[in-house]
């Protein structure tokens, strides 16, 4: 069938709903428990046992196995999967007041993608499947569009990266990263305001575009009849606020820069900019340090992470190193001992750095034998400090 073909017939299916009084989009549902906790606290249950305590839980039907009188649909929730298992008997006799062919209709206009809710007890099957043994359900959301395949799933990355809601529907495993995410800007927060920072949200509409060197957004204000900018970073306002007497400030933001796109680079993305009055930048690598460390072990639990293959190790204190020292270490090369430009570039081809011509500076040839032979070697945390003055802002 054609996807236009589903979504009609799964419509018709709406009416069906409609015209047994039921409403396919229901407001409100209240749920005793989650999947995930159903299975945690009933891990111990031998199989065909059933306890006789009433759960209620609502979540997407996964999967559905019909045999006759008998039906069992996987249904999947915020924190993850679980068993119903649907006898026609049992429904019939629960729900005969409020629909008298409740079994067959449960059967006849639900579709993998529907939302559900049931009332029943616990019983683990004799197959050893936790299931809730449904005695009253309820078809809270009707899906007009089928989940993806189950057996290929949604891997086009792209329209996973434009259909972020079907891709947490069929691979679970994203919500996790989702809910990391929150964890760790909160646990950033946390841990500033712990130690008197200040957030204070700045304006993201400007009338210049500044504090960095990127292409901004522009858009028209049209009562004040004048272009505006996206911000493209926090770091003017942020500034003038230090300027006005605050001594710890930050934000936690979406920041704009309209430039390029793929799956790894978004034009709209979040950043953290933190300024502190009397301090140094021995002090703000403390402050990075500590809030890394910290948030990592408060979510991962942790310190010691593998990351596309390497083991990286967080526990402070990380490595402060100045790009000389690194460089000297990895190609031998003492740029401090260079009288002349000509002596730093011949050193540096023979080092077999390349683009060695165009520098114009033995601070631009140290940059570069950095990044050539240097920053692609940094797998543990290190920070890197004094650059020459040539590249810096």
């Amino acid at each position: 069938m054609s996807e236009e073909d589903i979504r009609a017939a799964r419509l018709e299916k709406v009416e069906q709903l409609k015209q047994l009084g039921s409403n396919p989009y229901a407001y409100r549902w209240e749920s005793t428990h989650h999947a995930a906790e159903l299975q945690e606290k009933f891990a111990d249950l031998p199989s065909g046992e059933e306890v006789d305590v009433e759960v209620a839980v609502a979540g997407r039907i996964m999967a559905r196995r019909v045999f006759g009188k008998l039906a069992f649909f996987t249904l999947q929730d915020e924190t993850g999967t679980i068993q119903i298992y649907l006898e026609k008997s049992r429904i019939q006799e629960s729900m005969a007041e409020i629909d008298a062919d409740a079994f067959n209709h449960l059967k006849q206009l639900t579709d993998a993608g529907d939302i559900l809710g049931v009332k029943g007890t616990i019983k683990r099957t004799e197959k050893g499947e936790l299931s809730v043994y449904v005695k009253q359900y309820s078809i809270l959301t009707k899906s007009l569009l089928p989940l993806p395949d189950k057996w290929h799933g949604l891997t086009d990355v792209a329209k996973r990266y434009r259909q972020r809601y079907v891709d947490l529907i069929v691979n679970p495993e994203v919500r996790q990263t989702f809910r990391r995410r929150a964890q760790i800007t909160a646990g950033i927060r946390r841990y500033l305001e712990e130690r008197d920072f200040l957030e204070i949200e700045t304006p993201v509409l400007q009338s210049e575009a500044g504090g960095a060197d990127a292409r901004p957004f522009i858009t028209y204000h049209n009562t004040l009849e004048m272009e505006l900018y996206l911000r493209i970073a926090t770091e003017l306002h942020l500034k003038r606020l230090i300027v006005g007497g605050f001594e710890k400030v930050f934000e936690l933001g979406r920041i704009f820069r309209n430039e390029g796109i793929s799956t790894r680079h978004n034009p709209e993305f979040t950043s953290i900019e933190i300024y502190q009055a009397y301090a140094d930048y021995n002090d703000m690598m403390a402050l990075t340090e500590g809030i890394i460390t910290t948030v990592a072990q408060e979510v991962l639990g942790t310190l010691q992470l593998t990351y596309q293959g390497e083991s990286v190790d967080l526990t402070p204190p990380w490595r402060r190193v100045t790009m000389h020292d690194l460089v000297k270490e990895y190609t031998g090369i003492d740029f401090n001992s260079f009288q002349t430009l000509e002596e730093a570039k011949t050193a540096s081809k023979n080092a077999g750095i390349p683009g060695v011509d165009e520098a114009p500076s033995i601070g631009k040839l140290l940059n570069l034998a950095f990044e050539e032979k240097v920053e692609t070697t940094l797998i543990q945390p290190t920070f890197v400090i004094d650059y020459p003055v040539e590249i810096s802002p």
